[in-house]
């Protein structure tokens, strides 16, 4: 037989929150765990060794970065003056199949001041002209043909009108004023037309 003053020492708690009255106790809170000395210290030393490693990555790409742009502007540089070079070469190359015509002028003009005759003087100088054409077209420069062409706003330049009896030759150039030249299929300068008109 139990002792009646061990039963009353003995007390039940209904722990279920709707059988919950206000007298009961409220339940111990449990202590914070402390954490083991020494922890938090290695966990700064970590932290701080991690930093240090992403500071020093950090500093290793900036670094390569900046290398790589030095790198570029140099490169950049050198292709300058390579373009530049290559440029003063074709200026020259042009310079120097120039002077071959100026010669061949300087040629024609001594032989007016002799005793040959003025269709000798002209030949001379339809020569060079003709030397001169063929120097530009070596350089990719032609003459454009334009005379009975249907006038092109694109490459001709209509300096004036010539009245035509024929409605079918309207619109047609009819005389040029100055020859137009074009470089490959680039247009380097239009030709000054005379252009018909009927009516």
């Amino acid at each position: 037989v139990s002792d009646p003053k061990e039963e009353s020492k003995m007390r039940v708690i209904d722990r279920r929150w709707w059988a919950r009255q206000e007298s009961d106790p409220e339940p111990e809170t449990p202590e914070p765990l402390e954490a083991p000395r020494g922890s938090a210290s290695a966990a700064g030393d970590d932290l701080e060794g991690q930093l240090m490693r992403a500071h020093d990555q950090l500093q290793a790409v900036l670094g390569e970065h900046r290398r790589a742009t030095e790198e570029f502007e140099q490169v950049k540089a050198r292709m300058r003056r390579d373009v530049a070079r290559e440029v003063e070469r074709g200026r020259r190359t042009v310079l120097v199949e120039m002077l071959e015509v100026v010669d061949n002028l300087d040629r024609a003009i001594s032989s007016a001041a002799g005793p040959e005759t003025a269709s000798t003087l002209l030949r001379g100088v339809e020569l060079v002209r003709e030397q001169f054409l063929a120097k530009l077209e070596a350089f990719g420069v032609f003459r454009l043909d334009v005379l009975g062409q249907p006038f092109d706003p694109q490459i001709h330049e209509a300096v004036s009108m010539a009245p035509v009896t024929d409605p079918a030759h309207a619109g047609l150039v009819v005389a040029v004023a100055r020859e137009g030249y074009a470089i490959g299929e680039e247009l380097l300068r239009p030709a000054s037309v005379v252009v018909a008109s009927h009516g």
